[in-house]
């Protein structure tokens, strides 16, 4: 699209729009945890160059070849960041992303997530999901 004679604006992304689709029990040598998994209901209306691997840009701990795009959980209360991605290779790995919380503790009543583009330095912010089914 083009403004007027201008510069090509830039594309429009939607928010994400979060949604619960399920829990599990799991155990790792840490003790026993409860795993809260996620879906984007919109994740098809982002494109696949924002989940590419950027060396270019600072990595995610040892990974170098980190995603452009990361995911962050946030409960919303206190607007805590509560786990992350930064290696998510496509839109479709939207639809399965989750966070873990020690068996026995009580969630945030709501999270969200926001999808930062280190690229174009532009975050995405999706709607306040439950934690319950």
């Amino acid at each position: 699209m083009l403004a007027s004679g201008g510069p090509a604006l830039a594309q429009t992304l939607p928010n994400p729009i979060l949604y619960l689709t399920g829990t599990e029990p799991y155990s790792t040598g840490g003790g026993n945890f409860i795993r809260y998994r996620y879906d984007v209901l919109n994740r098809s209306a982002y494109p696949a160059a924002m989940f590419a691997a950027a060396p270019g840009l600072p990595p995610c701990g040892n990974n170098t070849n980190s995603a452009r795009t990361w995911v962050d959980f946030f409960e919303n209360r206190t607007n805590r960041r509560i786990y992350g991605f930064c290696a998510l290779g496509n839109p479709n790995d939207l639809g399965q992303i989750w966070f873990g919380l020690p068996e026995g503790q009580i969630p945030p009543s709501y999270v969200y997530i926001e999808l930062i583009d280190r690229q174009t330095n532009i975050r995405y912010r999706s709607n306040l999901a439950d934690t319950v089914m």
